[in-house]
């Protein structure tokens, strides 16, 4: 065959070559959640212990905490719910790692071409009233929770806010939070449980 007419074929070829390899790739799924963020209450609260504050009693006390504490509000990586049982505050380096968990989903989300996403924060530091008060309501909070100490903060994985036109499901939105766990856990900047009661990813600093 002359060049000529090989040429018009082998341009034909690299087109469709290149069209299989720009076509976007199966979504994949994360699985077992909970064995994989299966950290237990113990090492959450070494954790909090070493990098947190000491309890305090009420939201009143937070300026005379025995560290700095930072004010979480929200914004357009991460909202807050209505907090019954929690204040907005957190260690600089819990809240350093919640930024890092919003921008890393949020740069996931356009990598996998998904629509932008906030996060939900559904719980963070706990005043020991807050913990009384839960602890009353619900027999399996636990009295020594890391919440008391500003280094622990609960996101939800069945709850996400659009943050434009487009919605992605939720298994694909938890998918992609969980990767990003996945990669702080395995870097030990953190330790996660995931909570199928609690509807959350229970967070605490390393």
């Amino acid at each position: 065959m002359s060049a000529a007419r090989l040429f018009p074929l082998l341009f034909l070829l690299a087109i469709a070559c290149g069209g299989k390899e720009d076509r976007e790739r199966p979504f994949v799924y994360f699985r077992n959640y909970s064995r994989t963020f299966n950290d237990m209450h113990e090492k959450h609260l070494a954790a909090a212990t070493r990098h947190g504050i000491n309890p305090i009693a009420k939201a009143s006390d937070v300026p005379r905490a025995s560290r700095p504490l930072r004010k979480i509000t929200s914004g357009n990586r991460y909202q807050l719910a209505t907090l019954s049982h929690s204040i907005p505050y957190l260690v600089p380096r819990a809240a350093d790692l919640l930024d890092a968990i919003a921008k890393n989903f949020q740069d996931s989300l356009k990598a996998k071409r998904l629509p932008p996403h906030a996060l939900v924060v559904t719980s963070l530091l706990r005043t020991t009233a807050d913990a009384k008060r839960l602890r009353e309501g619900n027999g399996n909070a636990s009295e020594r929770s890391a919440h008391l100490f500003a280094t622990t903060f609960d996101i939800a994985h069945a709850r996400y806010k659009p943050l434009g036109k487009g919605v992605a499901t939720v298994d694909k939105l938890k998918t992609v939070l969980a990767e990003v766990l996945r990669d702080l856990r395995d870097r030990k900047r953190c330790y996660v449980r995931y909570e199928y009661k609690q509807i959350c990813f229970h967070i605490t600093v390393r």
